[in-house]
């Protein structure tokens, strides 16, 4: 059994996520000790005891000590098995994060499958819809995972109440994702969205990303969100190159002013564009498990976060593929399964 320790690193709950995809994948089952260590409510919350429990619903797994506010588990899993799911996290926690620890097994699995997953689908600290849809999935396509997506009621902390519908395909080929230049700026655009909160908090918003961008008018939309079950504010904004696309948000949040939450999106997109590397922080952080479920490949990206070097250790607990990140022309360069005399294990 492997044994995993929650704490290291950037100690949160990603550790257990990708735990829980890579023992469902390799069928190797773990032990985690001080799960999310380093967050200020430690343990399970409702969001990772649903990928928990989901996780185990999928591939049939044996599971010790699930429940709220625990901070150790034991996973031991059985096959996965594709079909019809459906999870309620019974919060607005992230629906984003518990699709990111099933969609892999899934997509690996002999049959097709479709997840109905409800909860909070833009979410401070985890990848809104948008990010999945357009900039995450359509580079797993490229690696050969096929995955369709659709939002069917958006939810916002603290309501909740969002749900998103994923189809599933068994994945039969899949090819190295090699990602080391942008290509031509095809697009960009601000999206504020608003939901049960004055329209004017949106145009805001709009113009003070533009003005720190200098964005065009025209490259800028307000659009109110109709159909949510409570109040919520993102800012979208999204950078389509010709080998990738990137998007960056900003949540808004109760004491925080929209010049502030658009500010926070348009300065991480500034930085971005300033400079040369194909994929951001948290997109360098996503891709790690498909690649190195897949074929690997290699891209490049800023300086890795704590966030991605957990990851990659993780990673590492399970399978034995070499990971490597070292630093050319102006980039960090991440390798997975194609070793380079250059590179250096991370």
């Amino acid at each position: 059994m492997i044994m995993i320790d929650g704490s290291l690193g950037e100690g949160g709950g990603q550790i257990l996520r990708s735990s829980l995809t890579l023992s469902m994948v390799t069928g190797k089952p773990f032990a985690i000790e001080n799960i999310r260590a380093s967050r200020e409510n430690p343990g399970l919350m409702r969001q990772h005891l649903t990928a928990v429990k989901a996780a185990a619903a999928i591939c049939g797994a044996q599971v010790r000590y699930a429940e709220i506010g625990s901070t150790r588990l034991v996973f031991e899993p059985g096959r996965v098995v594709g079909g019809t799911h459906e999870f309620n996290i019974g919060s607005a926690g992230s629906t984003s994060l518990v699709l990111q620890t099933l969609l892999l097994p899934l997509a690996l699995a002999t049959a097709p499958s479709r997840l109905v997953i409800q909860g909070g689908t833009h979410n401070l600290a985890a990848p809104p819809f948008e990010f999945m849809a357009r900039a995450f999935l359509p580079l797993l396509a490229r690696v050969g995972y096929r995955v369709r997506i659709r939002l069917t009621r958006p939810g916002f902390f603290p309501a909740g109440g969002g749900e998103i519908v994923v189809e599933i395909e068994p994945s039969t080929t899949l090819e190295p994702l090699v990602l080391e230049t942008r290509g031509a700026l095809v697009r960009r655009r601000i999206e504020a969205r608003i939901a049960n909160l004055p329209f004017n908090i949106a145009k805001r918003e709009v113009a003070h990303a533009g003005e720190i961008l200098g964005w065009n008018d025209e490259e800028g939309a307000a659009l109110q969100i109709d159909d949510a079950p409570g109040s919520g504010n993102v800012v979208l904004i999204e950078v389509e190159h010709e080998t990738v696309t990137e998007v960056f948000t900003g949540f808004g949040r109760q004491g925080v002013s929209a010049e502030a939450v658009a500010a926070s999106a348009a300065r991480e997109a500034r930085d971005y564009l300033a400079a040369s590397h194909a994929i951001g922080p948290h997109l360098a952080d996503q891709l790690l498990l498909p690649m190195a479920l897949g074929r690997g490949g290699r891209f490049t990206t800023g300086p890795l976060t704590s966030h991605t070097r957990t990851n990659i250790a993780t990673i590492q607990r399970f399978l034995d593929v070499p990971v490597l990140v070292h630093f050319e022309a102006q980039d960090f360069v991440v390798e997975l399964g194609c070793p380079s005399p250059s590179g250096e294990a991370a």
